[in-house]
């Protein structure tokens, strides 16, 4: 077959520079800036020869075309249809099918690639405001499509086909249909978690205009035609809305959640329950408001998912990254599970899980990733297991159990949180954190591991405190995260290491 350039080559002074827009895990820039329909078009092209065509174990064929084919899904941004057809049209034009799958969360699309076992393409840019768009890819079976995983490819031959034309198929060119996977998507998950014989639950659910609206209704309520379950879901901000009328749908930041605690308190509610934008990430408000961290959801979920596999006779693997609490390894171990610590980002994560054949994985940024969920990370699935968790808990005396006393026990250390400093010159502040800290041990002896990062641990001998400083991969920043036995130990710390860390600098914390 022949190909002709679709478009003819741009002056080389106005073609975009992909490396701010590709970045390690996903792709995701300001709209048309950044990411305009040229550039969605250049990348659907690269896409598909990338992880499509030139990998035989994707090239999975349509059963109507005899073609190999992808999934798209987006979310609710307006930028979605358009972006989303401009890079199935650099797709079709290298002889590639498409099924649209239209609205749906990001593990929803997750789900349709792995139950179609094709590549797949998710339009959103999870929780950033709403002048942002972006894509998440994955091979066949929800395969991550990382840097070291075909994303930088991507990205190369993406700027390389906006020099000179994206290239398309004098004849046989891919087709585009749709398809409906939402109902395939809720039944599928109500078959991992039996949620029919718990005690009913008041559920109140913040989809913050984003893909929860959607999801939630389907897979917790009978908006698909699924039976009831005891649960009384109080709806917060369902409409579609992708300018965020309401609040960013970034649930990371305290303000985001101020109307679900707000709720969760004015009607009595067992629950809360806060999803980004794509709803792949879920936070838990407790019945007295207060947030949950997600090391302690890790914990918790893991422990299932852990219980079911020993008592399988099998002895799992659990996956977390770095800077989750030392709770999580500790309880897991304990239940008879092997933990393995990994670098923070969801496509490590990923390739570990399936590596490591986890029956879970959890992050500290509220990411869930289920061995039963083809190694993807859903926050629907996590927030089932909560559900399930509170409702079958039963005190001493058979009585209900609160998520506050639930928690209790998943939750013994003092964490700071991530915090962020933009700094001047980021190796000078790492250094200053190394020389009093390592070089000079002014804080005792350390143990030290680079993985990901600078982490210091001081957690086998008193006052047990770590913590890690990691550099943004896109900004002059370093990123703070500190736990200790105790809050008086791990305010110290914390603002020991912030003092170094911004010393001589115009630095300041967001």
């Amino acid at each position: 077959m022949t190909t002709t350039p679709e478009t003819t080559a741009p002056h080389a002074d106005d073609l975009p520079d992909l490396t701010g827009l590709i970045k390690a895990y996903d792709v995701r820039g300001v709209v048309p800036d950044q990411f305009s329909p040229d550039v969605a078009r250049a990348i659907g092209a690269a896409f598909a020869e990338v992880v499509v065509l030139a990998d035989g174990a994707d090239a999975v064929v349509h059963p109507d075309t005899g073609r190999p084919f992808v999934v798209i899904g987006r979310d609710m941004r307006p930028s979605g249809p358009e972006l989303g057809a401009a890079f199935a049209e650099g797709v079709t034009g290298r002889g590639v099918d498409v099924e649209l799958i239209g609205l749906c969360s990001t593990d929803g699309l997750y789900h349709a690639s792995g139950a179609l076992g094709v590549p797949g393409a998710m339009f959103t840019a999870s929780h950033n405001p709403a002048r942002y768009n972006g894509i998440k890819m994955c091979r066949s079976g929800a395969r991550p499509v990382g840097q070291d995983t075909g994303l930088s490819a991507v990205r190369d031959l993406s700027s390389q086909y906006l020099a000179t034309g994206v290239p398309v198929l004098a004849e046989g060119r891919g087709e585009v249909t749709e398809r409906e996977m939402l109902g395939e998507y809720a039944d599928f998950l109500r078959g991992l978690v039996d949620l029919s014989g718990i005690r009913p639950l008041k559920v109140v659910v913040d989809a913050g205009n984003g893909m929860a609206g959607l999801t939630a209704p389907a897979v917790l309520g009978t908006a698909g035609g699924l039976p009831a379950l005891p649960l009384d879901v109080v709806p917060l901000y369902f409409e579609l809305d992708g300018t965020f009328p309401n609040h960013e749908a970034n649930p990371l930041e305290p303000k985001n959640l101020v109307d679900l605690q707000a709720a969760v308190v004015e009607h009595g509610a067992d629950i809360g329950l806060a999803f980004d934008g794509d709803a792949d990430r879920c936070f838990v408000i407790d019945e007295r408001g207060a947030p949950v961290s997600p090391s302690a959801i890790t914990a918790l979920v893991g422990l299932r998912e852990v219980a079911r596999e020993v008592a399988a006779g099998r002895r799992p693997t659990v996956i977390h990254n770095l800077i989750t609490s030392r709770i999580v390894p500790e309880l897991l171990t304990a239940a008879g599970a092997r933990t393995v610590r990994t670098r923070v980002g969801h496509s490590y994560i990923k390739s570990e899980m399936a590596e490591q054949d986890a029956v879970f994985g959890g992050e500290h940024s509220a990411h869930y990733y289920f061995r039963d969920f083809f190694f993807a990370d859903t926050g629907m699935l996590a927030a089932m297991h909560v559900l399930a968790a509170l409702g079958n808990a039963r005190s001493a005396d058979g009585g209900p159990v609160t998520l506050s006393r639930l928690a209790e026990s998943y939750e013994p250390y003092a964490a700071s949180g991530e915090i962020n400093s933009r700094v001047v010159d980021v190796p000078a502040a790492r250094a200053r954190v190394v020389e009093a800290y390592v070089t000079q041990q002014g804080a005792g002896p350390v143990v030290v591991d680079e993985l990901d990062g600078l982490t210091v641990s001081h957690w086998d001998d008193q006052p047990r405190w770590w913590f890690n400083l990691r550099p943004s991969n896109t900004e002059p920043l370093l990123r703070l995260n500190v736990e200790a036995a105790d809050d008086d130990v791990m305010t110290k710390v914390r603002d020991d290491v912030l003092a170094l860390v911004r010393a001589d600098s115009a630095a300041d914390g967001s």
